[in-house]
């Protein structure tokens, strides 16, 4: 799973870049590549055990193929229509009932999100218990089992002295479609960049389900306090697990970031802007962080919270908010294939997560 942006940014560039600024398609490939590759690969193992390999396989290829056509029309829709936002060609389409939908599932998803991140790094400091099965964390592979390095106290430092400074910040970067110089080379570099992470899931997930097996976890980090009898292994497995929690720990202000953004703007839309009232921004802050943390410690399961995210919010904003946009077509500019897809896309987006929302943890 990977982060939702806000839905005010930009789906084309709204200027005209120089060649100067203009960045590279491959350049652009690699920024999206590393936007789509989410905390969600740490369960792709986890899918393998629950679903099959060939069913798995079938399932990635398929959202890979639906992601395309999703990105091609929203593409098209916004090229046709005066918005260049995601809410606001939905907005186009449904009116205010529209764009406060894609709102309200970016606000799911980013959430999802950031409790999915503060978990997984529970699970490398910490470790986790599943079903009477113990595995150790970081921490307590190092120093032994003691109060400062459980779960709570451990997350409840990361959130306080390292989560909350960086949250604070008060500016975030442009979305990677400022940096190509011709719009429709997003659509170029979406679909190389959805072969390559559909090769690399299928290869995470098959290599991990074909380590630990019928033992793996839900979040495969977990499997790696026991796969190593060596000293130079037992250190390898350490850092590949703290390195991938300090990857999400400069990657959570990003996802806070537009969490805080949509909820102020869906809760407050008539006031000034956030960055400048210092009042709003640190209590929408502290209880964003204080909601996350308590959900990441009342359920330190990542499965859960992909069930739901991925069954629901994430796939509404992914394919079948674009699907509908096809079908109501405000612009005139569909075609009864286009149609014929679009209806596809929605009643594939939503029977295929299915087996995944009704299966038990593994």
């Amino acid at each position: 799973m990977s982060p939702t942006i806000g839905v005010d940014v930009p789906l084309l560039p709204e200027h005209k870049v120089t060649e100067k600024r203009a960045a590279s398609v491959s350049g652009a490939v690699f920024n999206v590549s590393t936007s789509i590759i989410g905390a969600g690969i740490m369960s792709i193992p986890a899918t393998l055990k629950v679903l099959g390999v060939i069913p798995a396989f079938v399932l990635i290829v398929v959202i890979a193929w639906l992601a395309d056509i999703s990105v091609e029309f929203l593409m098209r829709y916004t090229y046709s229509g005066e918005s260049k936002t995601y809410a606001g060609v939905m907005r186009e389409a449904f009116g205010t009932v529209g764009s406060v939908a894609v709102q309200i599932c970016v606000m799911i998803t980013n959430l999802g999100c950031l409790i999915i991140y503060l978990i997984i790094i529970g699970d490398v400091l910490s470790g986790n218990v599943h079903e009477g099965s113990v595995h150790l964390g970081v921490l307590q592979e190092w120093f032994g089992i003691h109060w400062w390095n459980s779960r709570a106290f451990a997350l409840f430092f990361i959130v306080v002295f390292v989560m909350l400074p960086l949250v604070s910040f008060r500016r975030v970067v442009h979305p990677i479609g400022f940096e190509l110089g011709k719009p429709s080379d997003m659509i170029s570099a979406v679909r190389i960049s959805l072969v390559i992470c559909a090769v690399i899931y299928f290869s995470i997930g098959i290599f991990g389900y074909l380590l630990f097996g019928e033992s793996i976890m839900a979040d495969i980090l977990v499997n790696f306090d026991r796969s190593s009898d060596t000293a130079s292994g037992a250190l390898l497995n350490d850092m590949v697990r703290l390195s991938y929690a300090l990857h999400l720990m400069l990657v959570f202000p990003l996802l806070n970031f537009s969490l805080r953004a949509n909820i102020d703007e869906f809760l407050f839309p008539r006031k000034t802007l956030l960055a400048k009232d210092t009042t709003r921004f640190v209590s929408l802050t502290l209880i964003i962080l204080i909601f996350t943390y308590l959900l990441a410690i009342a359920i330190p399961n990542i499965w859960y919270f992909f069930q739901f995210v991925g069954s629901t919010s994430a796939v509404c904003l992914a394919f079948i908010f674009p699907g509908a946009i096809v079908l109501r077509d405000t612009h005139r500019i569909s075609t009864t294939k286009d149609r014929i897809i679009a209806s596809t896309m929605i009643i594939l987006a939503v029977e295929v997560p299915s087996p995944l929302l009704s299966s038990k943890e593994p």
